[in-house]
C-alpha cells in the first residue's frame, strides 16, 4: 500500500511541476510580446502518378495573407500560415497534375490557355490546443480547407472540403515549437488527404481522361465533396507514435459553411475532456 501511495504521490507532483512550469513559461512569454509562429512545412515526394491534364491554382490574397491572431492564458498568439501554404499548395498541385499554371485571381485564371480546371483552395478555420490546456502532455491543430473547383471559363462546379489534424507531445518548458510542430503536421496530413483521395472523386476522373471539366460535372455529385479520412501517419515518426488521438473528423459536408467564420471557433478538446 505505501509503495502505491508513493507512485500516486509522485505522479501527481510531476503533473504539478509541469503545470508550474507552463505557467512560468507563459508568464516569461506575456512578458515579451507574444509568440509569432510561421509554419513552412515540407512535402515529401509522394510516390503518386500526377493526372495528364493542366490546371489552374488561384491562389488569392485572402490564402497569401491568412493570420490566425488569438490571445490564450494570457499570451498573445500569431501563426502566420499564408507563405507556408502558398509552398505547400504548389507542391501538392504540382504533384497532383502534369502541368500547373498559378494565378493570383480567378479573373486571371479565365484568361489562361489549354486549362482543363481551375481550383482555388481556402482556410475555412484554424483551431488549437495547447500543453497548458491538455496539463503539459501535447499540443494539437485542426485546419478546415476550402478548395472550390471551377471549369476552365470560371464557372464553379464543386467545393472541397477537407480538414487537417496534427499533435506534438510538448516537452519542457513551451515556446511555441510543440504547437509549430503540430501545425506543420495538420498542414502534411490534409495534403495527403487531397494527393491520395482526389483522384477518385468524379472530377478527379474526369481530370484523369483529360477532359475539361463543364457545369455538368458537378450535377451528379453534392454541393460540397468531402475528402476525410484517417490521418496518415509518417513512417519512422517515433515521437508521434505516443502522441494522443487525433480530434474527432469534421461535421457533414452540407454544415460547413460557405464563407469563412466570422469569429474563431472552439479550439479542439482533448481527449477525455
Amino acid at each position: 500500500m505505501r509503495a502505491e501511495r508513493w507512485h500516486v504521490r509522485r505522479h501527481e507532483a510531476l503533473d504539478a511541476l509541469r503545470l508550474s512550469a507552463g505557467a512560468v513559461a507563459l508568464t516569461a512569454l506575456s512578458a515579451c510580446g507574444g509568440i509569432t509562429l510561421n509554419p513552412d512545412p515540407v512535402l515529401p515526394r509522394p510516390l503518386l502518378q500526377p493526372l495528364p491534364s493542366v490546371v489552374g491554382l488561384v491562389l488569392p490574397n485572402e490564402l497569401r495573407n491568412f493570420v490566425h491572431q488569438e490571445k490564450r492564458w494570457g499570451v498573445e498568439w500569431r501563426i502566420a500560415l499564408g507563405p507556408g501554404h502558398v509552398h505547400l499548395l504548389r507542391d501538392v498541385f504540382k504533384d497532383s497534375f502534369r502541368q500547373v499554371q498559378e494565378f493570383n485571381d480567378l479573373a486571371a485564371a479565365r484568361a489562361g490557355s489549354g486549362l482543363k480546371a481551375v481550383f482555388e483552395p481556402l482556410i475555412d478555420q484554424y483551431s488549437f490546443i495547447t500543453d497548458r490546456d491538455t496539463g503539459g502532455r501535447y499540443d494539437a491543430v485542426t485546419i478546415r480547407y476550402r478548395i472550390n473547383v471551377y471549369t476552365p471559363q470560371g464557372e464553379k462546379v464543386d467545393t472541397l472540403t477537407l480538414t487537417g489534424y496534427g499533435s506534438a507531445l510538448a516537452r519542457g518548458m513551451s515556446n511555441g515549437k510543440p504547437l509549430e510542430r503540430a501545425t506543420l503536421a495538420a498542414m502534411r496530413d490534409a495534403a495527403a488527404k487531397f494527393l491520395v483521395q482526389f483522384p477518385q472523386q468524379p472530377a478527379g476522373q474526369q481530370l484523369a481522361r483529360e477532359e475539361p471539366l463543364s457545369v455538368q460535372s458537378g450535377v451528379d455529385t453534392a454541393a460540397n465533396v468531402l475528402i476525410e479520412a484517417v490521418p496518415i501517419e509518417e513512417a519512422g515518426a517515433q515521437e508521434e507514435a505516443a502522441a494522443p488521438p487525433t480530434p474527432p473528423p469534421a461535421a457533414a459536408p452540407g454544415a460547413v459553411p460557405a464563407k469563412p467564420p466570422a469569429s474563431p471557433a472552439d479550439p479542439p478538446k482533448p481527449p477525455g475532456a
